[in-house]
């Protein structure tokens, strides 16, 4: 596990929270949309290098001040952090974790354990697309469904997201994405974002106006849907 950067104090990242982002190095995804490539291959000028005594130092002079600490990537669970999960916790904080679902008993053993209050997955594409998507031409779905169907059972409060282009998503990808991630309460739907170091070539964001227009497609299947980046 290599903390790869620390923001000190987000609004946003964490729903209802005054919290902080810890960022983990590295990834198994390769998404030509990802907009922080030097993170996701961990190369040095991309890493932080912040040992967790130094992360735990910070927290220790954050109490009072900071609610939670959210965790993100790269992917968090390429790695087991339950013990750097029970060390935010033990010092009285939520815990907020990112993930693309692709460990999906490491996730389930870290709700098990309580130590998570809010998870949000990413959700790349529809099942037939996810391959292609995640840069991977070999990719069994199976993990991603399984992490889907264990965040729906309502153990810990969740979202779900994705990231859209024009070339990867269209009404036919997101309408099966819908029905994949049908009953949850919240699903964000995020503008493909040209800033930043991309993985692979420069892919076209949508307009508000057509991006509007793909709501009702996912609208039925899930309890409140937001665009964000438009």
């Amino acid at each position: 596990m290599t903390i790869a950067g620390l923001q000190k104090l987000t609004l946003l990242d964490f729903p209802g929270k005054l919290a902080c982002t810890v960022f983990m190095a590295g990834c198994n995804f390769r998404c030509p949309f990802c907009y922080n490539a030097p993170l996701v291959f961990c190369r040095e000028e991309a890493c932080l290098n912040l040992s967790e005594e130094e992360f735990f130092a910070f927290l220790d002079s954050r109490k009072g001040m900071l609610e939670g600490v959210c965790i993100t990537g790269g992917e968090p669970l390429l790695s087991d952090i339950s013990a750097f999960a029970h060390g935010i916790k033990s010092r009285g904080f939520a815990l907020k974790l990112d993930t693309n679902g692709s460990f999906p008993a490491r996730l389930r053993a870290l709700v098990e354990e309580g130590l998570l209050d809010y998870v949000a997955m990413d959700v790349k594409n529809c099942l037939s697309r996810y391959g292609e998507t995640v840069g991977l031409a070999q990719f069994d779905t199976a993990p991603i469904e399984e992490s889907v169907a264990f965040l729906k059972e309502g153990r810990v409060p969740f979202e779900f997201r994705t990231t859209v282009c024009r070339e990867l998503h269209g009404a036919e990808e997101l309408s099966s994405l819908a029905k994949l991630i049908a009953g949850a309460p919240h699903y964000y739907i995020q503008n493909y974002n040209r800033e930043g170091e991309h993985i692979g070539e420069e892919l076209t964001p949508y307009n508000k106006e057509d991006l509007e227009s793909l709501l009702p497609l996912v609208a039925p299947h899930v309890g409140e849907v937001t665009l964000r980046g438009i």
